[in-house]
């Protein structure tokens, strides 16, 4: 996921990055859903973006879609029209006041890809992952690398995250 959001100023460790060692959910609190709320997303969805963010970050998003990066398109070749288990997936989808990369609403999945410079930026994915768990979503991240050379691997592990859960 890109680094375009707006802070967030809770923190969470950095110790919690692996993608099965999320953070717990924490008290952190979503913005009130707007009057637009539910919007794309199959209605009623409290962690929609408020109009003043959602204004900002619908254009960021499609820029986005367009200039992805290798891992991302060649992720996205493998999970774009149902492909994978019949699962719905969309990308550079905005939740709330940040863009991720993939996400199932289905199964509340989102999945990132993360290039090098997530290596300086791990402070502030904890963030970021902490509140969209904070939300009911849960989060998976991969590297760049393992999606370009090791895409079977990674397309089982998320197939893992598909399956029900408890």
């Amino acid at each position: 996921m890109k680094n375009y959001h707006i802070p967030n100023p809770n923190s969470c460790p950095p110790s919690s990055l692996s993608p099965l060692n999320s953070c717990p959910p924490s008290s952190l609190n979503s913005c009130p859903p707007s009057s637009l709320a539910g919007r794309g997303l199959g209605g009623g969805v409290s962690w929609q973006s408020p109009p003043e963010i959602w204004s900002k970050l619908k254009p960021l998003a499609r820029q986005m879609r367009t200039e992805a990066t290798l891992a991302e398109k060649q992720l996205w070749q493998r999970l774009k029209n149902k492909q994978l288990l019949g699962f719905k997936f969309r990308r550079q989808q905005v939740i709330d006041r940040f863009i991720v990369d993939f996400y199932c609403h289905e199964v509340k999945l989102v999945i990132e890809v993360d290039g090098e410079i997530h290596n300086y930026t791990q402070v502030e994915d904890a963030i970021r992952e902490e509140f969209l768990e904070s939300l009911g979503l849960r989060v998976v991240r991969f590297k760049n690398e393992d999606v370009l050379f090791r895409i079977e691997g990674v397309l089982e592990e998320i197939v893992q995250w598909l399956k029900p859960h408890p």
